[in-house]
């Protein structure tokens, strides 16, 4: 029997597929993407085309869309090349893949600027992991700024780093720094973010993927540990049934909650006691 293939990783439906599954899927015509590149500061991916539909990621500026279909009501449907993510995203979310990306955004939120002064008002706000083209420098009143590629706008250079530098050493100290950051069902920024998207982005900050949803996660990243919740170390990651939290010490966990709708630091036994037995833990 043919493995049917996952459609949040695989882009496929009915009447349109993705020209690489040709063989694998049956669908009424397939077609080769065409990327772009997301130039929003970050844009909704949702299963179905409309504002009113359920939020079930986010795609961050910078990254890389690839569209197979655009409807005529503003939205185009397509795959995420940061985790393979398939859904539907505003079309005007989307522009051209170049340039490419010289930096990403290393604070957790900071703000675009119509020109290099803090004083000026705020055009937008990026998030953590957005990744954008720079092509100047300035400094006004001892701070440093850098402008966009094409004059978009400006943001602080103490908040972007080069592509390629190193990645972050401790992607748990990524996570806490995410605490009191709002919980919001497929978020997937520093403005409200889910479970998943806690260890997603706290993982890609460290230099390692990590898939979107969270069975997805406890199936792909790590190795089981043998005596579960009893012997966890630092940055194991503990799932339940539709939730994750990332080990901080033998007492305390981070995650971002919704029982508490925020990113919140807990005893583990507090955990255990609301949540229940955990279904796998999982080291790196």
């Amino acid at each position: 029997m043919t493995e049917t293939l996952d459609p949040r990783l695989h882009a496929y439906r009915p009447d349109l597929a993705d020209a690489r599954l040709k063989g694998k899927v049956a669908a009424a015509r397939f077609v080769a993407g065409q990327p772009h590149r997301v130039t929003a500061p970050s844009a909704p991916v949702k299963r179905t085309p409309g504002a009113d539909a359920a939020l079930d990621s986010e795609a961050l500026r910078g990254e890389i869309f690839t569209v197979f279909d655009t409807a005529a009501e503003g939205w185009s449907w397509g795959q995420l090349a940061t985790d393979g993510y398939v859904g539907f995203i505003p079309t005007d979310a989307l522009g051209s893949p170049v340039p490419e990306p010289t930096h990403r955004i290393a604070a957790l939120h900071t703000f675009v600027y119509p020109g290099p002064d803090m004083k000026l008002p705020v055009t937008a706000a990026l998030s953590l992991g957005a990744a954008v083209a720079i092509d100047r420098e300035a400094e006004t009143r001892g701070t440093r700024y850098v402008r966009l590629a094409g004059g978009e706008g400006w943001i602080g250079a103490a908040h972007a780093t080069p592509v390629a530098a190193a990645p972050a050493a401790d992607f748990v100290a990524v996570a806490k720094r995410f605490v009191e950051a709002p919980y919001l069902w497929g978020g997937r920024t520093s403005l409200g973010l889910d479970c998943s998207a806690l260890v997603q982005l706290s993982l890609m900050t460290a230099g390692k993927p990590a898939p979107r949803d969270t069975d997805l996660q406890e199936k792909m990243v790590g190795k089981p540990v043998e005596n579960g919740f009893v012997s966890t170390r630092r940055g194991d990651l503990i799932f339940w049934k539709g939730h994750v939290a990332i080990v901080l010490d033998s007492e305390t966990v981070v995650h971002a909650s919704g029982h508490h709708l925020t990113v919140v630091v807990e005893p583990l036994a507090t955990a255990l006691a609301r949540i229940g037995p955990p279904t796998s833990v999982k080291r790196l």
